[in-house]
C-alpha cells in the first residue's frame, strides 16, 4: 500500500487487535477465582464485536490464548478448553446472524479433535459473511507465525517454484495470519501492562500502539471509543515527514 492510498483511509482504522488482559485479577478483585473472570470476559468480546460492526471496522482480531499460556496452572487451561468449545458452540449462530466472519488463527494441531471439529464448522457457517471478520488468536504466537511462513517459503524454493532472491516483504507477508485482511492498524492492550507479548509481532509494524489501565471484562464502548478517538487524532507518518503527510493529505482531498 502506497503512503498516499494509507492516508486516504486515514480516518477510522480498518483493523483494530485487542490484548484482552486482566481477566483474572479481575476476578481477584471480586473475591472469585481467575475462571469467574474469563467468563465475565466473555461480555467484553459481544461489546467489542457489537463496536465494531457499528462502526463498519473491518477486521477485529482478539488474543484469547497465547502460545505461552500453556504455561499456567492446568486446572486455568483446561477450563479456557472448555470455555473457549462453549463460547464457539454458543455465539457462532449470533456471528452469523449478523453478518460477521470467524476466523481463528494460531498452531491448532494441540487442541483436542472436538474442538478442532467445532472450529471448522464455525469457520464454515460464517465464511461467507462480509460485515466484519473476527480473528480469535489461540495458541497464537508471533514468532510462530513468522517461523511458519518462512517454514513456507522454504518448502517452496526447496521445491523449485521459488528462487531464494524472489523472496522480499511482500512475498514473506502472504505467509503470514491475515495475509487476506487489511493490514492491522490499532493495537490495543487492556490491563495496564505495556508490552506486546508476542502478539502479531509482523502485523503490528506500523500499527498504533494504545494502551488502557482497564481490566478486559470492563472493557467497553466508552474506554473503544478512547481507544478509537486517540488513533483518529495522531498523525501516521509510515516514514514520511510531518511535513510530507500534510501534503499528501492536500492532494487526497483535492
Amino acid at each position: 500500500m502506497t503512503a498516499m492510498t494509507q492516508l486516504e483511509a486515514q480516518s477510522l482504522p480498518r483493523h483494530v487487535a485487542i490484548i484482552m488482559d486482566g481477566n483474572g485479577r479481575w476476578a481477584q478483585r471480586q473475591g472469585k477465582p481467575r475462571v469467574w473472570g474469563h467468563k465475565k470476559g466473555v461480555e467484553a468480546v459481544r461489546r467489542s464485536v457489537s463496536f465494531c460492526r457499528e462502526l463498519g471496522i473491518q477486521s477485529l482480531t482478539l488474543f484469547a490464548f497465547s502460545s505461552e499460556n500453556w504455561r499456567r496452572p492446568e486446572d486455568e487451561v483446561s477450563t479456557l478448553m472448555q470455555l473457549f468449545l462453549m463460547v464457539l458452540q454458543s455465539e457462532v449462530k449470533t456471528l452469523h446472524k449478523h453478518n460477521v466472519r470467524l476466523k481463528i488463527i494460531g498452531d491448532l494441531s494441540a487442541f483436542s479433535d472436538k474442538l478442532r471439529a467445532s472450529i471448522a464448522q464455525a469457520e464454515q457457517l460464517t465464511a461467507d459473511n462480509t460485515a466484519l471478520t473476527l480473528n480469535i488468536a489461540a495458541n497464537y504466537g508471533g514468532r510462530w507465525d513468522m517461523v511458519n511462513a518462512a517454514r513456507e517459503l522454504a518448502k517452496q524454493v526447496g521445491q523449485g517454484v521459488l528462487d531464494a532472491q524472489q523472496i522480499d516483504e511482500q512475498l514473506f507477508a502472504k505467509q503470514v495470519q491475515m495475509h487476506d485482511q487489511p493490514e492491522l492498524d490499532l493495537l490495543i492492550r487492556t490491563g495496564g501492562d505495556l508490552r506486546i507479548s508476542n502478539f502479531l509481532l509482523w502485523q503490528v509494524a506500523y500499527a498504533e500502539l494504545w494502551f488502557t489501565e482497564t481490566l478486559w471484562p470492563d472493557f467497553d464502548q466508552q474506554v473503544f471509543s478512547e481507544a478509537i478517538a486517540a488513533f483518529v487524532n495522531r498523525e501516521r507518518r509510515f516514514g514520511c515527514t510531518g511535513e510530507q503527510v500534510r501534503q499528501l493529505a492536500l492532494q487526497a482531498k483535492g
